[in-house]
């Protein structure tokens, strides 16, 4: 009888601290104390000179491994563009330290490649290249022309067997108002040919202001359709397939570059990426040959001997538009 009634006090008890522990686990995680949100918020504004506009909100508390601190998770919202950061507040409410975890496993360029589809994206160079250069382009911007006037020809010439160029589409169109159209024709030409993207490429980065002086409403993108046109005559394309994705303006594919691109910390153009390793803005050719250089030595590939041409000299980096 004592035995069995121990059975049943036993799972009873069982019973009762199941019950608690779901309980507990059933518990939502507590906010942080208005007070405590309000402080944070505004040392975080102030430290770094955060935008009236930037929405900054403030995760609950929560548990960390260092002790006599908690940690939280701080985000800011810029029109919808989020990023989260984590931050460590001492229990006793006096210090706030950002934390930055740096997994010492991954390799971080890898990590950023891993992010960018090149899938179906016109090449130059080596197919089979260890160093590959992804550099997102505005075809309206003044510095990517200058960009691609270093990379084509003379940095292909150098590099075309050793290193693989690729572009991505980053049209800033909030400055830019026949970017987008123009990526678009672009692509439409890259889905029949390679070739015939990079004549359009060369040809649109080297006559920007032939498409700026168009004058009347829709002139310039006008323009860039006849461009488009001539470009496919010349590759024997499927005129009525390009001219029905000329016409249509899909932009997809385009808004998915761009996003791609704010992803990976791409904010102004141009933005190359080697192996990467991020370039930020027209930078001087010699500064290129650093970068590829470099990637190519960490890839166990001899670099190309360099004979600098006799009026190439040295100039100060242009600033990536915005």
């Amino acid at each position: 009888m004592f035995r069995r009634f121990l059975v049943i006090f036993a799972r009873r008890a069982f019973l009762v601290l199941l019950l608690v522990c779901l309980g507990c686990s059933a518990q939502p995680t507590p906010s942080a104390p208005p007070d405590v949100v309000k402080l944070v918020e505004r040392q975080v504004r102030a430290t770094y000179s955060v935008p009236p506009e930037v929405k900054v909100s403030i995760g609950p508390l929560r548990s960390s491994e260092f002790p006599n601190y908690d940690a939280l998770a701080i985000t800011f919202d810029n029109s919808g563009k989020k990023q989260n950061y984590e931050f460590l507040l001492a229990k006793d409410r006096k210090t706030l330290l950002r934390m930055t975890r740096i997994d010492l496993t991954k390799d971080p360029y890898a990590e950023v490649m891993k992010k960018i589809d090149v899938s179906g994206r016109p090449t130059r160079g080596a197919k089979d290249a260890k160093v590959v250069a992804i550099n997102y382009d505005d075809f309206e911007c003044p510095f990517c022309s200058r960009m691609h006037s270093a990379l084509f020809p003379t940095l292909l010439k150098e590099y075309g067997d050793r290193v693989l160029f690729i572009y991505k589409d980053y049209p800033l169109d909030e400055i830019h108002p026949w970017a987008i159209h123009a990526a678009v024709n672009a692509n439409c030409l890259a889905a029949q040919n390679a070739d015939a993207y990079w004549d359009f490429a060369d040809y649109v980065h080297g006559n920007q202001k032939e498409i700026n002086d168009a004058k009347g409403p829709g002139a310039q993108n006008a323009a860039l359709d006849k461009l488009t046109t001539l470009q496919g005559q010349k590759r024997n394309l499927d005129a009525a397939k390009l001219q029905a994705c000329v016409k249509g303006q899909d932009d997809k594919a385009v808004r998915a570059s761009q996003s791609e691109g704010d992803k990976i910390g791409v904010s102004a153009t141009p933005a190359m990426f080697v192996n990467g390793q991020k370039v930020d803005g027209a930078v001087p050719i010699e500064d290129l040959r650093v970068v590829l250089d470099r990637a190519l030595l960490d890839a166990g590939v001899t670099p190309p001997e360099h004979k600098p041409a006799p009026a190439e000299t040295k100039s100060a980096p242009e600033k990536p538009s915005k």
